[in-house]
Formats: C-alpha cells, structure tokens, sequence
C-alpha cells in the first residue's frame, strides 16, 4: 500500500464557495500507479496518495493511467484508462461507492441522470490499420451500468455537452503514426435526446481537447502531427456549427476561467527531437492571445514538462502540474493571477488532471 502523507504549504487559502480540488496522478502505463491527491484550501495542507488508505480492500489501488477527474451529485469519478473502469467515490471521504467498466476510457461528462464517457473501445495499440470504432458509452448513475452506446470517430478523446449536444473530440490517435492523413479530424455532435450522431464538424488532425466558453461555444485542440502540421486551437461556433477561426498557439491541455482561456503548449517535433513549451492567455470573447507568458518571474524554467493547469475561479492563482522525466514524483506549482510562483509541494507520478470541490458537494 502507498501510504498517504500530509505536507503543509504555508499558504492557507480563503476561497468562498470551494473546499480544494483534488489532482488525480495518471502513473505510468502498466505500473498500476495512479494516485489521488488533495488540496484543502483552508489549512494550505496538501494530502499526498489518500486513496490507498482509505481503500484498503481495492486491489491494484487505484489502477493504471488516471486519465480525467470529475464531481457530479456528491460523488467523484475518476476515470482510469488502461484498468478499463471509472472509479466511483464518495466526495468526501473518497471511499469507494463502486466501478463503471468500459474498456479503454477516456473522458467522463454528465447530463441529467446520466454519465457519458468516450471510449477507444480496442486495445492500447498504435496500428494504421486499427478497426476498432470509437464511441461514447451513456451510463446509469444509479446502478452504474452501461445502458447505450453511440458511435463515433476512432479514439474519441474529450467532450463537451452544450445545449442538448455532447461534442466530442475524435484523434485517430493511434492510426495517424506513419502518415497525417491516418488521424481523425473531425468533431462528431451527438444528440442528446436521440443519443445519435447528428453530424461531423471537420477541424484538422489529432484532435485531443473540447471545451466550452460561458456562451456555449467551443475551443478544441489538434495536436498536429509531430512533423511539419503545427499544434492548433480552433474555435467553433456553436451556432454556425463549424470553425470560424484559428490560435496560432499549442495548446496541449488549458482551462477556461469567466471568459480566459490558460493554456500550456508542450509540442514534439520528430524533425528537431526536441521539445517546445509555450504557455498562453486567450480572451475567448476577442480571440485575442493576451499573453504568452503566464509565468512572469522566471519560475517557469523549474518546470520540465507542464502536464495540467487549473485556475481557482476566486482568487485566480494558477496551479501546473510537472510530469518532470514521467518516472520519479512530479510537482504542482502555484502561482498567482500576476504569475509569481507562490509554492511548489511534490504530487504523485505524472500528476495531470483537476476537479474543484464546491461546498455545496458538502464536502
């Protein structure tokens, strides 16, 4: 068992309307270290590895490859890609209510009394010739089973539910290897009343990111091809139902607050083999990227690899966290709004993915 530890930061936090946020660890793939970690605002404390302990009967703990958190009715999902299940906790206690099996899932979003979670469907395999279609699975948050399937493009990653429609971002992730044109490059809409497939929305290769503005319309990212097609944000206008404009930023993963867009670019080129880490504010009214620096103080050079970001919605201090060199603990960062780093506290393996715990959660 990976035993918990609690490490005070020294900065307490008053946040109304909010307890913390818990950061879920993917771990490495096939080492069954995802982990879950919590940050109370409060007492400034940071709880390191609380599921083990408070889950002592659960074999393999957590599981493998924690790839998306969330917060629905009092109860939190993570979603664990490479153990094929959502996990199921009690938002206060993080005990365990229960499991959702689906085979190689992604995302997780919620409607109604439904959960809706976007699954590979196949095996972790890079194949160009892979078969297997992707779909978003509709589940029962009372008995949490799988009541309907939708299909849609090949390794579908994030969605987003907007206005009676859940978005979903398909990447042809695993096909797209030896040639661009293997990737998927399409948004599939998805009725939510008839669970059907209404239409694609074509926007460009490797998508991976969907998320929505305060008017409903949506920001996705490509993740270009590796080699010559740069990372891309893209906006889609929900009405128009199609892109009407371009960010010329990377934008691997970022996180919408009131009408900003933070985002941090962490983009591969099998030309140079090296990295490129960009870090961008998009106002998501103008379109305009307001800046590229994030970080002001300089602080930015302790980060090896940028690998989540949130942004308290109260006070605006900006977390990131460092997958560092994807096998030793990574590191969570706090900065604030002005982007002066404030603390730095160390996280599980490959710390990645955020959820706020409101106080009406009754945390």
């Amino acid at each position: 068992m990976i035993l918990s530890e609690n490490i005070p930061t020294g900065f307490p936090e008053v946040v109304d309307g909010y307890y913390g946020f818990y950061l879920l660890n993917e771990g490495n793939m096939g080492s069954n270290k995802a982990t879950l970690d919590y940050f109370d605002f409060s007492t400034g404390v940071y709880k390191r590895n609380i599921y083990a302990e408070r889950n002592p009967t659960v074999p393999k703990e957590m599981g493998d490859v924690g790839n998306d958190i969330a917060i629905y009715r009092n109860r939190l999902y993570a979603v664990i890609n490479c153990s094929n299940k959502v996990e199921v906790m009690d938002v206060t206690t993080t005990r365990r209510i229960g499991q959702i099996e689906i085979p190689n899932c992604r995302f997780i979003k919620f409607h109604g009394d439904y959960a809706y979670v976007t699954s590979y469907a196949g095996p972790v395999k890079i194949d160009p010739n892979y078969t297997q279609i992707g779909y978003v699975a509709k589940v029962d948050l009372t008995t949490l089973k799988e009541v309907d399937r939708c299909l849609v493009g090949f390794q579908p990653d994030e969605l987003e539910i907007v206005e009676g429609k859940i978005y979903v971002a398909n990447s042809g992730g695993y096909m797209g290897a030896d040639q661009t044109t293997g990737y998927e490059r399409t948004v599939s809409v998805v009725d939510l009343a008839t669970f059907k497939e209404e239409r694609r929305i074509d926007v460009a290769y490797n998508l991976e990111r969907i998320k929505a503005d305060p008017r409903g319309n949506l920001w996705v990212s490509s993740r270009g091809d590796y080699k010559q097609l740069p990372a891309r944000l893209f906006f889609i206008d929900r009405e128009r139902q199609e892109v009407t404009d371009t960010i010329p930023i990377a934008a691997t993963n970022y996180w919408i607050d009131d009408d900003y867009l933070y985002a941090y670019g962490t983009e591969w080129s099998h030309i140079t083999k090296s990295w490129d880490i960009t870090y961008s504010i998009v106002d998501t009214r103008t379109h305009e990227i307001i800046t590229r620096h994030i970080i002001t103080d300089g602080t930015d050079k302790q980060i090896e690899k940028p690998y989540g970001i949130m942004v308290n919605p109260v006070n605006k201090n900006i977390y990131i966290t460092d997958a560092g060199n994807y096998v030793s603990p990574g590191v969570l960062f706090c900065f604030s709004a002005a982007g002066k780093q404030r603390w730095a506290v160390r996280a599980g393996n490959i710390p990645g993915h955020f959820v706020l715990v409101p106080m009406y959660d009754n945390k």
